[in-house]
Order: C-alpha cells, then sequence, then structure tokens
C-alpha cells in the first residue's frame, strides 16, 4: 500500500461506508431475524465495529443512546476476560467463536433489559495462529429480563428488583453454546421462547459482523484496514474541533428538572456547565441532584451517550460515528449523582428519560453559544409503556413494551416535526396490527395530539395520543416525563404541552402520575397523550 494512501480522503470516505455498511447488516440480521415486535418492528437496537483496543470505529444508525455506551460494553468484555495473575490464561483469555453476553449497567451496560453480545474478531497469520484484529457488538431491548413487574420497566428502589443481572460471561466458548448460560437466563424471565429467538437474533447479527470484517481484512489487507480503523477516528475527532473551534469561548449554564423520581414528588435538578475553549471543551455535570430512590438513575454510559449525541449533532455533517468524537470532550459527572449513580441504584429509567433531560440541559446550554444550530426542547421524554400478564389466548404470559413518540422541538428556519422520536431514542411506534396479533390489547385510539406543541415563528411538533384497551387483568408499568415539567421554548417560543396518562374505567377518566405500576382490569382504557415540542422565536402575531 502507499504510505500516503491513507491520507486520502475519498478512500477515507469509502473505508467510512464500509465499515458503517458491516454494523448495518448487522442490524439488518438482527431485526429480520427477531422474535419481538420490539425489536422486529420498533427496531430498539444498535450494533457497532470496534478495533482491537475496543475503540468504536463505526455503529449504524440505530439508537443514539448507545452511542457512548457501546465502547464501554466491549472495554467491559476486554477487562472480563483479560488474564490476571490469579486466573489461568485457558479460562480468561478470549479465543476465536467466543461471544460475551452482558447487561449490568454498572459494568458496561445502560439498563437490565438492554442485553449486550460482543464477539471478538481474529486473522490467522503466518506469525501467529490467531492475531485478534477488532470487535464486533450487538445490544437489543429485551421485552422482559425478569424482576419485579412484566416488562422489567418499572419504579424500583434497587437494581436488584430490576432483573436479572448478568456481568460479561461467555455465551459461546469457541463456537460451542454455554448451555448452562443461556438456561439459568431464561429460568429468570416471564417468556423465554421470545427472549431465545431475540437473543438467536443476536447470534446471527454477531455471526455476520464477524464475517465482513474479516472479509474486509482477507480483501484489502490488516495493515490498511487497522490504518483505517486509526484514520477514520482521527477525523471524527478532528472534525469534533473544528466545531469546537468556531464557536465562542466561554461558560455556559443550564438547569432543567426531571418531574419526580416515582416514589417522592420532589423535581430533580439537572445542570450543566460547559467550558468551552478553544478546540476542547469540559462538560460539568457539578450542581445536579445526587442519585435518588427511583429508577430515574443515570450511570455513567449514559451520560456520556448524551454528551456524544449532542456535540455530534451540533457538527452537522455526515461525520462517522466513532469513539473519536470525544476526544476532544472532557466530561466530569460527580460519582453518586443523578448522572453517575453507584450501585445498587436503580437505572430502568435513567436509560430512557433522564437521559433525554441531559439533552435538554446541553442543547439549553449549547444555545447560549451557538443560537443558530439548536432547536427549542423536544418532548423529552420516551413515554415507557409496559404491559404484561397472562395471555388466555396463548395460555402464557405475555410482555408488551414501547415508548411512544412525541413532538420536536421548533428549529431556529422550521417547525418542529409532530409524533416523532427525537434525540436519545431513533425507534418506530409499534404498528397496531403487530400490537392485536401479539398481544390480547386493543389499540381504540391513535392519532396526532393537535394544539400540544408550543407557539412561536415556527411551532413546536404536535404529540401523541394512544388509546390502549387491555383484553386481560394485566399489569402496567409507566415510566414518563414531561408530565409537569414543560418542554421549554427558545428565542422567544412558547413551551410544548406537557403530556397526560389517563386511564378509563367503566367509562371515568383517572389521572395517572408519569410513574407508576397499576393494577388494570379486562376492558380497562389506558390514554397516553404525550407532549408536544417548544416553539421558537416570538410570534409575528404578539
Amino acid at each position: 500500500m502507499n504510505t500516503q494512501s491513507h491520507l486520502n480522503p475519498i478512500r477515507l470516505e469509502v473505508y467510512k461506508n464500509l465499515f458503517a455498511s458491516i454494523a448495518e447488516e448487522m442490524g439488518a440480521v438482527l431485526r429480520k431475524a427477531s422474535f419481538s415486535p420490539n425489536i422486529k418492528e420498533r427496531r430498539d437496537y444498535s450494533c457497532a465495529v470496534f478495533d482491537s483496543s475496543g475503540g468504536m470505529v463505526a455503529q449504524a444508525a440505530h439508537i443514539p443512546v448507545h452511542l457512548g455506551s457501546m465502547p464501554l460494553s466491549v472495554a467491559a468484555s476486554i477487562q472480563a476476560f483479560t488474564p490476571q495473575a490469579t486466573t489461568s490464561l485457558l479460562e480468561r483469555k478470549l479465543e476465536p467463536g467466543d461471544m460475551v453476553l452482558l447487561n449490568d449497567p454498572y459494568r458496561g451496560g445502560t439498563h437490565l433489559p438492554d442485553i449486550t453480545l460482543v464477539s471478538p474478531v481474529f486473522i490467522e497469520t503466518p506469525s501467529t495462529n490467531h492475531l485478534l484484529i477488532g470487535f464486533v457488538a450487538s445490544r437489543a431491548h429485551h421485552s422482559d429480563v425478569g424482576g419485579m413487574a412484566p416488562g422489567s420497566m418499572t419504579i424500583a428502589r434497587e437494581i436488584y428488583q430490576e432483573g436479572i443481572i448478568i456481568p460479561p460471561v461467555k455465551i459461546y466458548q469457541a463456537g460451542k453454546l454455554n448451555q448452562d448460560v443461556l438456561d439459568l437466563l431464561l429460568a429468570n424471565v416471564r417468556t423465554p421462547d421470545e427472549r431465545l429467538g431475540d437473543l438467536q437474533a443476536q447470534v446471527a447479527a454477531n455471526q455476520r459482523g464477524v464475517t465482513r470484517l474479516t472479509e474486509l481484512v482477507e480483501r484489502y489487507g490488516l495493515e490498511e484496514v487497522t490504518i483505517f480503523m486509526a484514520e477514520l477516528q482521527a477525523y471524527s475527532e478532528r472534525m469534533t474541533r473544528n466545531l469546537l473551534q468556531g464557536l465562542p469561548d466561554g461558560r455556559y449554564l443550564f438547569l432543567d428538572y426531571l418531574d419526580d423520581d416515582g416514589i417522592s414528588d420532589e423535581r430533580i435538578p439537572i445542570q450543566v456547565e460547559i467550558h468551552k475553549d478553544g478546540d476542547q471543551a469540559t462538560v460539568d455535570f457539578t450542581g445536579s441532584a445526587s442519585q435518588v430512590k427511583g429508577s430515574v438513575n443515570a450511570v455513567k454510559a449514559i451520560t456520556l451517550s448524551a454528551v456524544y449525541y449532542v456535540f455530534r449533532c451540533l457538527i452537522g455533517l455526515d461525520v462517522p460515528n466513532n469513539s473519536g468524537c470525544l476526544v476532544p470532550i472532557r466530561l466530569i459527572a460527580p460519582q453518586g449523582s443523578i448522572v453517575n449513580s453507584r450501585h445498587p441504584a436503580a437505572v430502568a429509567g435513567g436509560n430512557v428519560e433522564t437521559s433525554q433531560r441531559i439533552v435538554d440541559v446541553l442543547f439549553g446550554a449549547m444555545y447560549q453559544a451557538a443560537p443558530g444550530l439548536v432547536p427549542a426542547a423536544s418532548q423529552g421524554t420516551m413515554n415507557n409503556l409496559t404491559i404484561g400478564g397472562w395471555d388466555k389466548r396463548k395460555d402464557a404470559p405475555f410482555a408488551y413494551y414501547e415508548t411512544i413518540g412525541g413532538g420536536m422541538g421548533a428549529r431556529p428556519v422550521a417547525d418542529g416535526p409532530s409524533a416523532v422520536h427525537s434525540h436519545m431514542t431513533n425507534t418506530l411506534n409499534t404498528p397496531i396490527e403487530a400490537i392485536e396479533f401479539e398481544y390480547p390489547l386493543r389499540v381504540l385510539c391513535y392519532e396526532i395530539r393537535q394544539g400540544s406543541g408550543g407557539g412561536g415563528l415556527y411551532r413546536g411538533g404536535n404529540g401523541i395520543r394512544r388509546d390502549i384497551q387491555v383484553l386481560n387483568d394485566a399489569q402496567v408499568s409507566l415510566i414518563s416525563e414531561r408530565r409537569k415539567m414543560h418542554p421549554y421554548g427558545l428565542a422567544g417560543g412558547e413551551p410544548g404541552q406537557c403530556g397526560v396518562n389517563l386511564l378509563y374505567r367503566d367509562g371515568v377518566p383517572i389521572t395517572l402520575d408519569g410513574k407508576g405500576r397499576y393494577d388494570l382490569n379486562s376492558g380497562d382504557i389506558l390514554s397516553i397523550n404525550t407532549p408536544g415540542g417548544g416553539g421558537y422565536g416570538k410570534s409575528d402575531d404578539t
């Protein structure tokens, strides 16, 4: 290879797409082979490619909340299977055909339903039997992983109540399934057949990733592939530094609140101060609340992902999703806080709700530095809805999980889109046909919540109304936000409307809290009305 070829921008673009295509193809395999509507229909998963040291080279355009956290799963896998003085080399090393399974939020995970599979990729060389060249990983949200409530997404006081905790363990060793690990996992979930199907889909996705990365090395050579893995991360770092260099130096402070933690009614402050200096930035969450009793605590991986996402958005170019974006950014997240909780704090809602508020405060701070690039607040929640119980039709347990879209904040030059997932989620809503076919549920209303977006020169997007009737007695868990604190507007724009959760029993509406666990009777109707986005700019009418 020409020694200057790695500096060729055309060649760099080719490799950017080669690595991204591996992750995209892994995602296509996972989606098509999966069993659950949450993965097959909503596409609640992510796939990525890493270099031999665990640096992320490419992630497909899947779930932003996984951007900064997937590398930590790979790092935890590497650490768990690096030989130590107290263990034998045979027991603790990674080898061809291995797959590491984990979901522990305090060891590289995010929350327990997100199960990650990490596969090392080896090639044979003349000088050694097997050489590690990288990793591929898939992460999928499983609709139930045990715990105190169906769906494993409820208000808990400690992580042990949220489901089975899986440290990094080998589910495949040298290509052979570890049946004992699989049996242990399936014995601790309510829907083992569905979990098995989704896990097998992840295995297939990882196998495809291993094959494609190996083929890439066989075609272009190890030296060239390794060089471009590093060059792509360096390119993303340069682009992030260029963004920062173009922003005014200064300190930018912003404060917003979570409604509550589902146990007390007290609002929870999240504060950030961004100190931008030249081509570097320090993102400091000192001043945010201490970790709380409820399950809205976020582990550091979630906060890192939110920081990654916001700066990645501000770059505005088609920059590769890789670890290079974070190099110029220093994160300060005090341990024991709502944005970097300590074990055994409950964390199910941190991944889905606190992540959204972290994004809100980051954009609020960056608006002061780059007002032309930042939208008003979007709905600021994923409106997590879980319904579980006994399906009389199938004579078996069921667990339905979904996040529901809402309004996006208005932009400096356009209205916000309505009825979409925004920011840290990139999933879809589950189709009505899939819900009614798979579960003892009936969807009675699914429409845009007109007028819920904030007014202004540009209006915030409208939320969604989704009414679901349960056909069997069932348990419902809600983890939702922006039921008390409105999504903010910017530049004089009005805030978006808060969301509302309603239970219709015998035709009588009952307002439900934003977070809680409820017993529903057959025939009850749950109505989720999601928030609208904030408006941008003063309306011409005012």
